[in-house]
């Protein structure tokens, strides 16, 4: 417990960092100094030697990374980040493509977007302690980064879908609806960006699962992130002709994110170290009751046809399914992190980072040219990891 003294000096600090346990805002939250001469004693073995890998090279036993240090805000922002640029995109092809008829449908996507995209900033700033360090990121634009990138297009996204939320609120004229309708056109395509811009992020990291998926990664967060927006239309239907149109994206995206969902377990399956935590532990129950929920969707929005009650309950599955893939791959992301064998077994398979050194020619002729052998385990970026 801190003293009053104590709190008033570390917030005339600023930098919020409290000198008794170094506990750092944002980034570094939950992070605490350790007494060097209480380390022997608090030392934690992460990943104890197992009798099939004695001999091998390990790292004494201690994680070879850094484990994320992510609360609860990331996953979740990764699955509102996902429902609301899916939203924006359902809402724009149906203001373009869609039956007559369909307005109420547009109008509930277009304020679902809103409110996710508002949602999504909220959880960024809480993780990042404050929101100036939010504003921060928009004082660059990097193509290279994906942290970077996926700050613009969430600020883009957000006013985007705040002018078409207003146009189809407000009673307003011919003019502004129109300027609303193209407002909604760009927030389709910043969706595009939002919804899958979360698994390049994390797949660009050197934490061994995240790395090891980073082709299936993208595209199975874009598919969840459709199947869990159709879900929540499915729990508050906007009536009127468009129900069909819901139920034909439905099934369709609950059917691309069970395929990505294999595809992903058979990308980390190349390394079993990798994909262990998939099968195992919460993580593991996470990911098979994440299956599991998205497949009890699909076969009750197949089988509903009319019928009111399996059309929520399909909601109700697809919801929690897509909450619980997004945080099995968290969790299961963190415990790769904790076992240094996973990345070692993944870099002699030529796989992870080791991978993205071979598929950079430039790189290797810029190694080459300084006579250095390349790293034993080249990484993209310090083991830790970026916020997003």
């Amino acid at each position: 417990m801190k003293t009053l003294l104590e709190r008033r000096e570390a917030a005339r600090d600023g930098r919020n960092v409290d000198p008794g346990l170094g506990t750092l805002a944002g980034e570094g939250a939950e992070q605490r100094v350790r007494r060097l001469d209480a380390g022997h004693s608090e030392r934690r073995v992460m990943a104890p030697p197992e009798p099939e890998l004695e001999g091998r090279p390990s790292y004494y036993g201690m994680p070879l990374l850094k484990e994320p240090v992510w609360k609860w805000f990331i996953p979740a922002y990764f699955y509102v980040g996902g429902v609301s640029g899916a939203s924006a995109v359902l809402g724009a092809a149906s203001d373009l493509l869609g039956p007559r008829g369909t307005r109420a449908l547009s109008r509930r996507c277009r304020l679902t977007a809103a409110a996710g995209a508002g949602a999504s900033a909220a959880l960024l700033i809480a993780d990042l302690g404050r929101p100036a360090r939010f504003l921060n990121m928009l004082r660059v634009f990097r193509p290279t980064s994906p942290m970077n990138v996926g700050t613009w297009i969430l600020s883009g996204f957000g006013a985007a879908t705040a002018a078409a939320a207003g146009a189809a609120l407000l009673p307003v004229g011919p003019g502004a609806r129109r300027a609303g309708d193209a407002a909604a056109a760009v927030a389709g395509l910043c969706g595009l960006g939002l919804t899958g811009y979360t698994g390049v992020l994390i797949a660009n990291t050197a934490v061994p699962l995240w790395q090891g998926t980073r082709r299936a990664l993208p595209v199975l967060f874009s598919c969840s992130g459709a199947a869990a927006a159709t879900a929540l239309l499915e729990l508050f239907p906007p009536g009127d002709r468009s129900e069909p149109v819901v139920r034909r994206f439905g099934v369709l995206a609950n059917v691309s994110e069970l395929v990505m969902t294999g595809v992903l377990e058979a990308e980390a399956g190349v390394v079993p170290r990798v994909a262990r935590p998939l099968r195992t532990g919460i993580s593991g129950a996470l990911w098979r009751a994440g299956q599991a929920l998205s497949l009890a969707s699909l076969a009750l929005t197949l089988g509903s046809r009319g019928r009111r009650s399996l059309r929520r309950a399909a909601g109700l599955c697809g919801t929690a399914g897509s909450l619980a893939l997004r945080f099995a791959i968290y969790q299961a992301g963190r415990r790769s992190a904790l076992d240094p064998h996973a990345s070692f077994e993944q870099q002699r398979r030529g796989r992870g980072a080791a991978d993205v050194v071979r598929a950079q020619p430039g790189l290797d002729r810029a190694l080459g040219e300084k006579g250095a052998e390349p790293p034993a385990t080249p990484t993209l970026h310090d083991p830790g990891l970026a916020h997003p």
